[in-house]
């Protein structure tokens, strides 16, 4: 096994981390972890400079799923205390679009808890991309469920940026998570979205109980997928669901998987989300190191650092974060 700066060194020069060295990256003591954060920063660096990119989420239809996704307080199996309602009203989604323009959100996130849109759902998000795309103009994924060919053609075409679906774990663990639908179907509808013109937004969850083994093999199945944008969710057990019971991850394992995922894919997105405020705790800006870009002001049905907060923890780091200029261009904002 190289050191960590030859690893970086391999990575920068354009040759992936083999195997054995990404698990070797999950596997080491703790206490090799500053080295490692140094080395996946040099590798952030190159590619993304000191820019964050900050993204907001809309649970724009909450509860009632009818997938099994052991790690979700929103499907109908669970038995979790959560709000439950339809989906929201387009002047809903083009107002909460507006308060995350107004945060400095790069990307405005529209989520919903299904197994895939109904016509009458995509009508409804159609409609508000459309609206916001002309009254407040910001770049707009959506996760939506499975989708068809001819529902990623709409989609791209009313404006959707970006498409979200976590592949959520290896193929190997993820009947242990789902059984409701394949990992095969959701890389099916990465394949379309993707097929349609849209950029394609695919991470999982870490600390369901999967291996070490297991997170690799996510984040090289994210690199064969050639994804653009990888969020790294950490696992914040949700009562009344299977994995209620799980222990939080330590934010120093965290902070190497996020390393890990910047290795193995070096010029992308790298996004650390939901989880990030209970497992990285008093660590959490250097989860900056490896990652680009993080949420802010919450979760789907979990809250989250104030994005006032996570601006201040941009500035005290040295960042800068990115932000979409009202003209349409791109333009990068020392806060």
């Amino acid at each position: 096994m190289p050191g960590w700066r030859a690893l970086a060194d391999k990575v920068l020069a354009g040759a992936p981390p083999s195997r054995e060295e990404a698990l070797a990256v999950l596997a080491a003591p703790d206490s090799a972890v500053p080295e490692i954060l140094a080395d996946a920063y040099r590798v952030r660096f190159h590619h993304h400079g000191n820019r964050v990119k900050i993204h907001i989420l809309a649970n724009a239809k909450s509860g009632h799923c009818p997938e099994d996704c052991a790690f979700c307080a929103q499907s109908a199996h669970a038995e979790s205390p959560i709000d439950r309602y339809p989906l929201l009203t387009a002047d809903d989604l083009v107002a909460q679009a507006k308060e995350a323009r107004a945060r400095g959100a790069w990307k405005f996130c529209i989520v919903t808890a299904t197994r895939g849109p109904s016509d009458r759902d995509l009508d409804a998000v159609c409609e508000a991309v459309r609206r916001i795309k002309r009254e407040a103009p910001i770049r707009i994924c959506t996760s939506l469920g499975l989708l068809t060919p001819e529902k990623a053609r709409r989609l791209a075409e009313a404006g959707v940026d970006r498409f979200n679906h976590n592949l959520e774990t290896s193929r190997k663990f993820f009947p242990e998570i789902c059984s409701t639908h394949t990992y095969d179907d959701r890389i099916e509808t990465l394949r379309l979205a993707r097929e349609a013109g849209m950029e394609t937004c695919c991470g999982g969850i870490v600390g369901m109980g999967e291996s070490d083994a297991d997170v690799v093999d996510l984040a090289f199945a994210a690199h064969a997928l050639e994804i653009d944008s990888i969020p790294v969710n950490f696992l914040d057990p949700r009562p009344g669901t299977p994995l209620a019971g799980r222990m939080r991850l330590t934010p120093l394992y965290c902070l190497k998987v996020l390393c890990l995922f910047r290795f193995v894919n070096p010029a992308k997105d790298i996004r650390a989300a939901g989880g990030r405020e209970v497992n990285l705790r008093t660590l959490q800006p250097l989860a900056l190191y490896p990652a680009n870009s993080i949420f802010t002001e919450g979760y789907l049905t979990t809250g989250g650092q104030e994005a006032n907060e996570d601006l201040r923890m941009i500035r005290d780091m040295g960042f800068e974060i990115v932000t979409e200029a009202a003209a349409g261009t791109l333009e990068g904002a020392a806060l």
